[in-house]
């Protein structure tokens, strides 16, 4: 199993991630309200502004500071 750095010493399992997708888009901010209403949703932000949201394939939502191209490039690594 293979974890990806994605900010503030937070981890994710590279082997679990269906998309890293960027919040702004409204149907993103569905998914995240969604996940939020059903306790799906992991805040790993440390309180800074959400730049990319994880999806995994168990359906949880993870949020990051770091923008999806830097967790893109984590993934690639290796």
């Amino acid at each position: 199993m293979k974890l990806i750095n994605i900010g503030y010493g937070n981890m994710v399992s590279s082997e679990k991630i269906v998309a890293v997708v960027s919040p702004e888009a409204a149907p993103v901010k569905r998914i995240v309200q969604e996940a939020k209403a059903k306790n799906l949703a992991v805040d790993a932000t440390c309180g800074r502004k959400c730049k990319a949201v994880i999806v995994t394939d168990s359906d949880h939502v993870v949020l990051s500071a770091l923008s999806p191209e830097a967790i893109g490039s984590r993934t690639e690594e290796g």
